[in-house]
């Protein structure tokens, strides 16, 4: 079994299922990337429930909106006016280039997909992968500040660039979408609960194999 199997089956254990991304919707899970950059997902969730609430949770609707009333709706999320214009323009380039239709936007390459989401204001290498993987069920491993902390403390791969470090776990992972997800997720919950920035190693479900000792 490759070390990388070994940290994903002992934070499954620990862990269990995480059902990552939350969201009814391939759309709601696109909101939801956008939002939660910089801030908790529960500050998201409360964001999502004001569009819910509203019956603004669609992307034409939030296409035409008047800017001032998303920013009212997003404001939970934080950097609320940055982040609504982000999700607004996102919004008109897709009804404008696929008429609002996510199916057809997803219906290529993903690396197709990916250079196009990169080219959208504020959507950068995690929020285009986190969109690829959760709502276009594409293989791409996301990698974001927690990855970066586990693979560096423990010794799993010396980190350079976003794409080195997402090559080596697509290279050594077996190509299934569902088990992308689950190890991100886990991921986070293992960053939330004890890889912090100031860590808390008692009782880490991966602490054995961490090559730093705090």
């Amino acid at each position: 079994m490759s070390k990388i199997m070994n940290v994903y089956n002992k934070l499954f254990k620990y862990f269990g299922p995480q059902h990552w991304w939350p969201a009814e919707t391939r759309f709601e899970v696109v909101v939801g990337a956008i939002l939660t950059q910089n801030t908790a997902w529960k500050n998201v969730e409360k964001a999502i429930k004001n569009l819910k609430k509203e019956k603004m949770l669609n992307c034409k609707k939030i296409a035409n909106m008047d800017i001032k009333k998303l920013e009212k709706m997003v404001q939970p999320s934080g950097f609320y006016k940055q982040k609504a214009e982000r999700l607004k323009k996102f919004c008109e380039y897709l009804d404008k280039n696929y008429d609002s239709n996510l199916n057809m936007f997803f219906n290529r390459s993903p690396d197709e997909i990916r250079t196009e989401l990169l080219s959208l204001n504020g959507i950068g290498n995690e929020t285009a992968d986190s969109i690829l993987l959760y709502a276009g069920e594409k293989l791409k491993f996301v990698i974001d500040a927690y990855t970066v902390r586990m693979c560096e403390r423990t010794g799993i791969k010396k980190v350079k660039t976003y794409h080195q470090l997402q090559n080596f776990f697509e290279k050594n992972l077996p190509k299934n979408i569902e088990l992308y997800k689950e190890f991100h997720a886990l991921i986070v919950e293992l960053g939330k609960n004890f890889c912090r920035k100031k860590p808390g190693c008692d009782g880490c479900p991966v602490r054995s194999i961490c090559k730093t000792k705090f």
